[in-house]
């Protein structure tokens, strides 16, 4: 069954729930862009835990202090409350100020781990000590020096194609005692593009444009004599880079060969098999794609209503997955 390709995922009760408080109680609402200042308004302040069970321990201190009248016992209850308290002014202060961006997202094939992140910038000169950043139930705790802005990382995992929202995240402190909780809410607007995963065993990649009486062969870069060096790229096989080159301390170069090649590949949605859905015929493509790259050849793209013409290399790939990954999406309509 096929997949929808909203830019949002379907949420459950529960997660629907979660947002319509959020609404209420955090005053949330669309992704916003950034930047993202953590004034008074949007610090809130709540005992953890620990600091519950301090609470109830400080009344049956005092309690016991009023039975036996204990004037060290009230001593020692009032200066716990007092740091207590101070506490919370703590917390408070450690996250007021700081100011938000939304960061970078790499692409990702759906099913990996995609890692969203934010910058943080702290413009006094005081430090941050004990900082989390929480998405979903995945954190990352970090710390801030004076001045300092610092690009955190936070790992989610990814369910479905498309362009992705990480959605409510929360940036958080229990400093300095543990026992207050500060924490502010927000949703930044840092879309990820997630690729359809690649098909584990795809069939062979299809015939080139010459079976179709659309392409001739033609003298390009093959794998038969040796023709030079050029400037190394990603999308580069590891067994044509020049590592005598490199070994010598020269810089990261590729081989090059000349030699005969077929004509451009075409990978095009209509000649798929007519029994694969949506997400089967992406999830060849992909596949597909990946394969026609590494084979060194320059092929073409071609879905219903997109055409990617022939092209080789890291850009020609990711533009053509990303066609793929925004296919039949509201997105992709809008770009046309």
């Amino acid at each position: 069954m096929a997949t929808s390709a909203s830019t949002a995922a379907v949420d459950p009760p529960r997660s629907a729930l979660r947002r319509q408080l959020d609404r209420w109680l955090f005053r949330l609402g669309a992704p916003e862009r950034g930047p993202i200042e953590l004034v008074q308004r949007r610090i809130y302040v709540l005992p953890s835990r620990a600091g519950l069970v301090f609470a109830v321990a400080l009344v049956v201190m005092l309690l016991a202090s009023i039975n036996y009248s204990l004037s060290l016992g009230y001593g020692l209850v009032f200066l716990l409350a007092g740091a207590g308290v101070a506490s919370i002014l703590h917390a408070f202060h450690n996250l007021l100020g700081l100011r938000l961006r939304p960061g970078r997202c790499e692409p990702v094939f759906c099913g990996e781990t995609a890692s969203f992140g934010l910058v943080v910038e702290n413009p006094r000169a005081a430090r941050r000590p004990a900082l989390s950043l929480r998405l979903g139930t995945r954190h990352t705790r970090f710390e801030l020096a004076p001045g300092e802005t610092r690009d955190v990382q936070v790992p989610a995992a990814t369910h479905r194609r498309g362009l992705t929202q990480p959605g409510r995240m929360v940036l958080e402190t229990y400093w300095p005692l543990g026992l207050i909780r500060a924490w502010s809410v927000f949703v930044p607007d840092m879309p990820c593009v997630v690729y359809p995963a690649p098909e584990a065993t795809p069939p062979p990649l299809p015939p080139d444009g010459e079976a179709e009486g659309r392409g001739r062969a033609t003298s390009r870069p093959g794998d038969d004599d040796f023709a030079g060096l050029r400037a190394h790229q990603r999308a580069d096989s590891p067994r044509h880079v020049a590592w005598k080159v490199l070994a010598r301390g020269g810089p990261l170069l590729t081989k090059q060969f000349s030699g005969e090649a077929g004509a451009d590949l075409d990978l095009a949605w209509e000649r798929l098999p007519a029994h694969l859905d949506t997400e089967a015929r992406l999830s060849r493509l992909a596949a597909w794609l990946l394969a026609a790259e590494r084979s060194g050849r320059r092929y073409a793209l071609r879905l219903p209503m997109v055409v990617c013409p022939p092209g080789h290399g890291h850009e020609h790939l990711h533009r053509c997955l990303r066609e793929l990954a925004l296919h039949g999406s509201a997105r992709q309509e809008n770009d046309r």
